[in-house]
This record gives structure tokens, sequence and C-alpha cells, in this order.
């Protein structure tokens, strides 16, 4: 087991999946810690991993930035593309793995077309690296080889695919602002305290009257900040550097805060109908893929992003399994709203369950586009009043001595 490592080491691991079957990839990462964190992440409980020696791949290891959800995204976009062109699969992967850019991902994409080249099907070799193709990814490419439909499958998967992600960027939009407003508050706020309220104060000081109390409270603040401006900014560096390690390491930090999302003022509902879009476009996708309803509903468990529709989905999946109508199991939840539980029921009785769910999907996709351009319509003029409060504050508080004197005179 290796310590502390740079982020260009790349570990070799082996672990088991939510099903119990061995599994084993390799990724990059910066310690052994980090990786089984983020192999926990993806529903793989870790049982070895190590670095692997340089000797194996280089003196420097494969360079190049991390495989996202994005560049997979990408990749399945254009192996769709390809073999819809009627592109053999393994130069199809040959051509997407030597023409992308970032070294990592052509590392990625040519060991599945080597492990596809020596006789495994594309289901078994995406399975290898489940860090990056997860247990729904290789369910549906799968379903798709078995119907013979791996073409129409694969264009599927990519809209899906497609369409996770853009609900996740659509997401980190809407709360770039708020935490762009806390930024820039808090580096303008230490700017004034530190260098132009003690100038201010030395000037008051002079006048040796009585000075008003939003001016005292805001040289005490300064005070603060120039005698202890270290304490100040190595605490809130201290404090987001223990919240990202406590999110990255710990799983059950991680369901706190995924619960807390859902109860949040505004961002509350984003969170919830961004779930409902991500629940109702993984089953349709999965179902229209000919995937039994109960394996689809624990694939689904997987990928709905939040515990509590995780661990509701699993519930729904136990009722299933007993005979159970999809509709009725989902209003014990209560977390699906009125309109996508009648439109289940009624995909349900016409044997379109698929279709009715893909509908739904398509509504709530677009209710997150709405709330997202709505939140970043508001955040403007609500940055100008949180930034324009706090500055005018200030200048109010250090001019208010000098309009004191100005009466006096």
């Amino acid at each position: 087991m290796a310590g502390k490592a740079t982020a260009e080491d790349i570990f070799i691991w082996e672990g088991a999946n939510n099903k119990g079957a061995k599994v084993k990839g390799e990724t990059n990462g910066r310690s052994v810690a980090l990786v089984k964190a983020d192999l926990r992440r993806q529903g793989i409980n870790p049982i070895k991993v190590r670095k692997k020696p340089k000797s194996l791949f280089g003196s420097s290891g494969v360079k190049g930035k991390k495989v996202t959800p994005g560049d997979i995204a990408i990749f399945s976009r254009q192996l769709a593309t390809m073999m819809s062109a009627g592109v053999p699969l393994v130069q199809a992967f040959e051509i997407a793995g030597r023409g992308h850019e970032n070294p990592k991902v052509q590392d990625l994409l040519l060991s599945v077309k080597n492990d596809i080249e020596s006789g495994n099907t594309l289901a078994e070799s995406l399975a290898k690296h489940p860090y990056y193709f997860d247990e729904l990814y290789c369910n549906l490419v799968q379903a798709g080889e078995h119907a013979g439909i791996l073409e129409d499958m694969l264009g599927k998967i990519a809209s899906y695919k497609e369409k996770t992600e853009s609900i996740k960027n659509k997401i980190k939009k809407a709360l770039f602002y708020p935490i762009a407003v806390i930024v820039v508050a808090f580096i303008i706020t230490a700017i004034l305290m530190i260098f132009v309220i003690p100038t201010f104060k030395d000037m008051f000081t002079s006048f040796g009257a009585d000075l008003p109390a939003p001016t005292l409270f805001v040289m005490g603040v300064s005070d603060i900040f120039v005698e202890y401006w270290y304490l100040v900014f190595g605490g809130v560096f201290a404090g987001i550097y223990t919240f990202l390690e406590a999110k990255k390491r710990s799983v059950k930090f991680q369901h706190i805060l995924q619960r807390m999302s859902l109860k949040m003022p505004v961002f509350g509902s984003l969170f919830h109908k961004a779930a409902i879009a991500r629940f109702a476009r993984t089953l349709s996708t999965m179902f229209a893929a000919g995937v039994p309803l109960v394996e689809a509903l624990q694939s689904v468990a997987g990928a709905a992003g939040n515990i509590v529709y995780s661990t509701a989905i699993l519930r729904m999946r136990d009722d299933v399994s007993t005979g159970q109508q999809l509709n009725i199991t989902m209003r014990q939840q209560n977390l699906f709203p009125n309109m996508v539980v009648q439109m289940t029921a009624i995909g349900e009785e016409a044997g379109s369950i698929d279709a009715m769910l893909g509908k739904v999907a398509d509504f709530y996709e677009a209710e997150v586009d709405d709330m997202v351009d709505a939140i970043s319509s508001l955040m403007e003029p609500f940055i100008m009043v949180v930034l324009g409060g706090l500055i005018g504050g200030m200048v109010i508080a250090m001019y208010l001595p000098i309009f004191k004197l100005g009466q006096v005179v």
C-alpha cells in the first residue's frame, strides 16, 4: 500500500460490486485512501488498491487530465455515430481512442479495444472499468448486444448520458452565483478591513470625540482582521479544505449533504426536480432496452444521485418484486408528484412505461432549465444588493463621525 501520491500516480485496484461480483481496473489518484473513497462512491467495495509500478507504464505514467463523465458522454455519442455509419466496433474504438486529446481517455479506450480484440463482448470489456462505465451503462450495452440492436442502444445511451450531464451542468451553474457572491464579498470585506478602515481609525482617534456605535463596531471588526488576519484566512481555507475532504472521503457526510440539499430554500425544489428527471430518464432508457423492471430499478437506484431517492427506489424495487404495481409503490414513497405517479399508471395500463417516463423526463428537464434561468436572473440583482449593502454599510459607518462633526461645526 502506498501512502501519499502525486496527482499523476496510477493505482491498480480489485474489489466487488454491489452484486458481489469481483471487478478490477486502474484509475489515477493522489492516495490510496482517496482512490478507495472514489470507488465506494461508484458502488464498488475496494479489496486491494496499490500504486502501479512505474516500470509498467514508463517513467512518468500516463499524462493528461482526469477522465470525466463528460468525456464518457462525448465518447458514447462518437461511438453511436460511427456504429450507425457502419464502422466496425474495433475500428470505432481505434478512431475514438487515437483521436482524443486526453492521453488518459486514449489509454482507457484502447484498453477496451484490446479486450474486444481478445474475444470479449463490449459489455464485458466495459465492465472491467466500472470506475468509468457503471453498472447501468454496462447493462444497457449488454441488453443491446443480446437483442442485436447495439447501434440503436448506443444511441440511447449517448442521449441518456448527454441529458444527465446537461442537468448536472445546469445545477452547477445555478450554484455558481451564490458561491461567487460569498467569495467576492469576503475578499472585498477583507481588503477594506485590513487596508482602508485603519486609515479612518487613525483620523477619528485625533478627533477625541465619542464615535457612533456602527463606527465602533466596524473598527472593532477591522482590529480583528488586522491583528489576526492569518487566523481569519487560515480558518476560512481550513474550513473549505476540511469540508471538501470530508465530502470526498466520507460516504456518511455525503448522505447528510444530499438530505440537506433537498431541504434548502429555492435550491431544494431544483434538486428534487433534477432527481425526478434523472429517475424518469434512467428508468425509461432501461425499460426501452428490455431490461426487467426489478433489475432496472436496481440500476436506477445507483444512478439517482441522491441518497433519499436511492433509498426510496430500492424500497420500490422490493415492493415491485412482490407483485405490486410501480405507480402504487411510487405513491407510497411520498417523493414523486401526483403527475409523475399518474403518468406512470397510464404507462403501465397502456404497456408504454418507457414512453410515458420519457415524457416525464422531458417535462422535468425543461423545469430544471427554467428554474436555473430564473435563479440566474434573480442572482444578478441579489449580488448587487448584497455587495452594495455590505460595502455601503461600511462606508456609511465610517462617514457617520464626519457627518456628526459637520453638524457640530
